[in-house]
């Protein structure tokens, strides 16, 4: 395996990075996942901007510019042998003394990953997953911009790991006001009378760009839409349920705290809109 690691590629086996990182000391960095369809990747100039936009918001500034993101993410895409490739760049702080004070590193460390793209079980797609809601709220928007993709993400992991203890696939995590935002690696949608609801960035929420391109699709296919906040009842009362992240793309809920949400099987819209991804996916390629 080849890895991108600041200014070159190498094997893995010297792809290590120094113990005084500030990304491993303090979670001090950012991240983007991205995914690679026959060598193309979805959404990358969308991806490149938000992974821009999280290190602004850190005032971490990214040691090449955006024009040469794509050929080494091509790159790191053939020198591995890949067509279906998951990806994934990381840019920490980088090497300093000990301290939380940036001025401690003089440069950020950048790290490019692509792997084999491990599809989810087919059989989650057919009869959907099960989500609970958990207790770990999810972070104050005034103490941390959830539109930072940080290193930091000890708040999604203990969601999981609660999620994970009540046997669920994911865990639906509530902000300060006891409104849905989302689950620990994805945005969350249902279904009501027709009409597809999903949390607001209002409710400190990451804006995915999953998240977007089903909002897109729907708005085409003329489906009503509403974003705002929802407590709870509103997710249990729902008809039908799904998540969209990078990898899973939409992927259906058939139950919520051991209880079906609707029929308990992947709902008509739901369905549509996974194809309607699907069959237009060539044209958020880049």
């Amino acid at each position: 395996m080849w890895v991108f690691l600041n200014d070159k590629f190498v094997d893995r086996k010297e792809a290590v990075v120094s113990v005084f990182d500030h990304g491993f000391l303090y979670g001090d960095g950012v991240y983007e996942t991205l995914r690679a369809y026959g060598g193309r990747i979805f959404m990358l100039q969308q991806h490149l901007a938000r992974l821009h936009r999280s290190g602004r918001s850190i005032g971490l500034d990214l040691p090449m510019p955006e024009k040469d993101w794509p050929a080494l993410l091509s790159e790191a895409i053939s020198r591995n042998g890949l067509t279906d490739a998951y990806l994934r760049i990381t840019i920490s702080r980088g090497e300093g003394e000990i301290g939380l004070d940036p001025a401690l590193c003089p440069r950020p460390t950048v790290v490019i990953l692509a792997k084999p793209f491990a599809p989810y079980p087919p059989a989650l797609f057919l009869d959907g997953v099960s989500l609970t809601i958990v207790q770990v709220r999810r972070n104050l928007s005034a103490a941390l911009s959830p539109q930072i993709k940080s290193l930091n993400v000890l708040n999604n992991i203990l969601a999981k790991q609660e999620a994970t203890r009540a046997r669920a696939f994911d865990g639906i995590m509530l902000n300060a006001e006891g409104y849905l935002t989302e689950c620990s690696v994805s945005n969350i949608f249902f279904v009501r009378g027709g009409r597809l609801c999903t949390p607001s960035l209002e409710c400190g929420i990451l804006d995915g760009i999953t998240r977007e391109v089903v909002l897109l699709l729907a708005r085409e296919n003329g489906v009503p839409i509403e974003e705002g906040r929802y407590n709870a009842e509103a997710l249990r009362q729902a008809d039908e349920c799904f998540l969209t992240n990078t990898t899973m793309e939409v992927m259906p809920v058939r139950e919520l705290d051991n209880m079906p949400v609707g029929s308990g099987r992947p709902g008509p819209l739901t369905l549509k809109l996974r194809e309607l991804f699907r069959s237009n996916l060539s044209r958020f390629l880049g």
